[in-house]
C-alpha cells in the first residue's frame, strides 16, 4: 500500500504503541498497527500486516468518539475517510493541531453559495421543468395521452365517491346527455375528438384532462342560470383542451414535485412544503393558461352566436358564492381573479350582439336534470 507522504528515514522517533487498530476507509476490517511518532520528519509512522503509511502530524485531528470509546480516534486530513482508533492518550502531547479546526468558511461564501443553490432550483423549476413538459406534450400519441386522462378521470371518481363502494357515478340521462352533445356540436363544429362527462357530485366546477377529456359537476349545472352560462364554461375547458394545457399540467406538475421532493426529503411538515411551492409554482403556469382559455372562448362563444358576456356572468355566480382573492392567497390560486375575468368577458361582447339561444327551454331544463 502506498504511504499517504514518501517514507522517511526513521529518525528521532518516540517508542512504538503497539495498541493502535486502523480502519482505512475503503473495507470494513480493522486492522492491527503499531505507530511511531517521527517529529523531526513530522509524521506519525503507520506499520502493520499490508500497512505502510505516514500521517503528516500537522494534519492530524481530533475525531469525535461516537461509540464511546475510552481512547483516541484520530483522523487526517490527508486520508480523510480513515480511522485511527489508540488507547494511548498520551499520544495526544505529540500532535500539536489536534484539536485545531478547519479554516473557516467566510459567511458571505456561505451565502453565495447559497444563493447559486437557489438560482439552480429556480432555474430547474421554473425554466426547464416547464420547458421540457412543452416538449413532451407534443411528443405523447394521442392514444396515450386519451388514456393518460382516463386513467386520472377514474381516480378522481374513486377519491370523491363517499360511499366507499363504487366510483362516484356519472350522469346519463339520455334527454340531458342529447341538450349536451346539442350544445357541443353548436361550439365545435368541427367536430374536434372530445369525451365530454357529467359526474355527480354537486361541486361547482368543470375541468379538462388529458386526451380530450371535459368534465362537468353536477353543481355547475344546477347553479348556472342560463344555458349559455354552461356553454361558456364549456368553451373555456375546449381551450384548455386545444392547448393541451392538462397533459402540461401533469407533466409539470410530476416534474416540480420530483425535484421538490429531492431537496427537501420525508422530514415532517416536508409534505406540506412540497404542496404549497408546487401550488405557488403551477399557479404562476395555470393564470396564465386560464387566461389564455378565456380568450379562446370568446372566440368560439361569439361564433357559436352566444355573448362572452356569458361566461362573465358564470364568474359572477362564482364570486357570489366564494369570493374573489385578494393578497398573498391570490398567488396559490391556479384561477386569475374572478373581478378582472368578469370585466373581460363583458368587454368581449360587441355593442349589439345578436345571440341566438343554444338550447331551447325543454333541453336545457333536461340538460339540468341530467342527473335524474
Amino acid at each position: 500500500m502506498s504511504s499517504i507522504i514518501p517514507r522517511v528515514v526513521r529518525s528521532g522517533t518516540l517508542p512504538p504503541d503497539a495498541d493502535a487498530v486502523l480502519f482505512d476507509g475503503r473495507t470494513a476490517h480493522a486492522k492491527s498497527v503499531q505507530l511511531w511518532v517521527n517529529q523531526n520528519a513530522g509524521v506519525l509512522e503507520i506499520r502493520g500486516e499490508g500497512i505502510d503509511q505516514n500521517w503528516p502530524i500537522a494534519d492530524i485531528r481530533l475525531i469525535p468518539d461516537q461509540a464511546g470509546q475510552k481512547g483516541l480516534v484520530l483522523g487526517c486530513e490527508a486520508a480523510p475517510l480513515a480511522r485511527l482508533l489508540s488507547a494511548n492518550r498520551n499520544l495526544m502531547n505529540q500532535f500539536p493541531a489536534l484539536h485545531k479546526r478547519r479554516a473557516n468558511i467566510s459567511r458571505w461564501r456561505l451565502l453565495r453559495w447559497a444563493a447559486g443553490a437557489v438560482a439552480s432550483v429556480a432555474l430547474i423549476i421554473l425554466v426547464l421543468v416547464p420547458l421540457m413538459a412543452n416538449q413532451l406534450a407534443g411528443m405523447i400519441p394521442a392514444k396515450g395521452e386519451h388514456a393518460l386522462g382516463q386513467a386520472t378521470l377514474e381516480q378522481i371518481r374513486t377519491a370523491l365517491d363517499e360511499t366507499g363502494i363504487a366510483p362516484l357515478p356519472f350522469c346519463e340521462n339520455e334527454e340531458g346527455l342529447a341538450a349536451l352533445a346539442k350544445m357541443e356540436a353548436r361550439l365545435s363544429p368541427q367536430k374536434d375528438p372530445l369525451t365530454v362527462r357529467v359526474l355527480d357530485h354537486d361541486m361547482v366546477n368543470a375541468f379538462a384532462l388529458p386526451g380530450g377529456h371535459i368534465v362537468f359537476f353536477r353543481g355547475l349545472i344546477e347553479a348556472a342560470d342560463t344555458p349559455e352560462e354552461v356553454a361558456a364554461v364549456f368553451a373555456h375547458e375546449m381551450g384548455h383542451v386545444v392547448s393541451r394545457d392538462p397533459t402540461r399540467h401533469a407533466l409539470r406538475s410530476a416534474g416540480s414535485i420530483g425535484v421538490l421532493g429531492l431537496l427537501f426529503g420525508d422530514f415532517a411538515g416536508g409534505a406540506l412544503v412540497l404542496f404549497l411551492t408546487e401550488q405557488l409554482i403551477e399557479a404562476r403556469h395555470s393564470q396564465q393558461a386560464e387566461t389564455d382559455a378565456d380568450a379562446f372562448a370568446y372566440d368560439v362563444l361569439s361564433q357559436a352566436g352566444v355573448p362572452p358576456s356569458a361566461l362573465g356572468d358564470m364568474f359572477d355566480t362564482f364570486r357570489t358564492q366564494f369570493g374573489d382573492a385578494d393578497g398573498v392567497q391570490a398567488h396559490f390560486l391556479s384561477h386569475p381573479k374572478l373581478s378582472a375575468r368578469i370585466a373581460d368577458a363583458r368587454a368581449a361582447t360587441p355593442d349589439g350582439f345578436e345571440a341566438q339561444p343554444i338550447l331551447t327551454d325543454v333541453e336545457w331544463h333536461a340538460l339540468q336534470n341530467i342527473c335524474d
